[in-house]
C-alpha cells in the first residue's frame, strides 16, 4: 500500500515537473521563434525588483512611435553593436522633425542613463519575462555551462530510460508471478 502511494506521488511529481519544463520550453523557445522575437537575459540588478538578474526576457520589435513612458525596452548601448541594456522609458522627446528619442532608467537606479536612446538603437519592447530561466540561457553561452547542461540533459534521459525499464520489469514480474 505504501509503495503504491509513493509511486503515485512520484509519478505526479515527475509529471508536474515535465509539464513545467515543457511550458518553459514553449515560452522560452517556441513562442519567440514563431513570433520573430528576440530573447535576452537580465544580468544586473538595475531593473530589480521586477526583473532580477537571471530573468529571461522576450522582446518584440516595435516602432519608436509605438513606445511610451513606462514601457520597458531593450536597446543597444552603441547602434550596431551587440551589447544591450533593458530599462524603462521615463521620458519621450520629439524634435522638430518628429524624430523620437527616449530617456531610460533602470527601476533600481537613482538616475537616468547617460544619454538619450535613438530609435535605431532600440531592439524592441519587453513582451514577457520568465524568472531564473535566463541563467540557463546564459550558461549556454559558456563552454563550461554548455558542458554542464549537456551532462544534465543526458542524466535526465538516462533517468527516464531507467524508469521505463523498471516499469516494464515490474509489469513482467506481475504477469509472470
Amino acid at each position: 500500500m505504501t509503495r503504491t502511494v509513493l509511486t503515485v506521488v512520484g509519478t505526479a511529481l515527475a509529471s508536474g515537473l515535465l509539464a513545467v519544463v515543457l511550458a518553459i520550453g514553449v515560452f522560452a523557445v517556441a513562442v519567440p521563434a514563431a513570433t520573430g522575437s528576440a530573447t535576452y537575459t537580465i544580468l544586473t540588478s538595475s531593473m530589480k525588483p521586477g526583473l532580477s538578474p537571471g530573468t529571461f526576457v522576450v522582446v518584440q520589435r516595435r516602432n519608436a512611435e509605438d513606445l511610451h513612458v513606462g514601457d520597458i525596452i531593450t536597446y543597444q548601448l552603441v547602434s550596431g553593436k551587440p551589447e544591450v541594456v533593458t530599462h524603462r522609458i521615463v521620458k519621450v522627446m520629439v524634435d522638430s522633425g518628429a524624430s523620437r528619442t527616449f530617456i531610460v532608467k533602470g527601476d533600481n537606479n537613482a538616475v537616468a542613463d547617460a544619454g538619450p536612446v535613438q530609435a535605431a538603437q532600440i531592439r524592441g519592447k519587453v513582451w514577457y519575462a520568465i524568472p531564473y530561466v535566463g541563467w540557463i540561457a546564459y550558461l549556454r553561452s559558456t563552454s563550461i555551462g554548455l558542458f554542464a547542461l549537456a551532462i544534465a540533459g543526458w542524466a535526465l534521459v538516462l533517468y527516464g530510460v531507467c524508469m521505463i525499464l523498471l516499469t516494464l520489469l515490474r509489469r513482467r514480474r506481475r504477469c509472470g508471478a
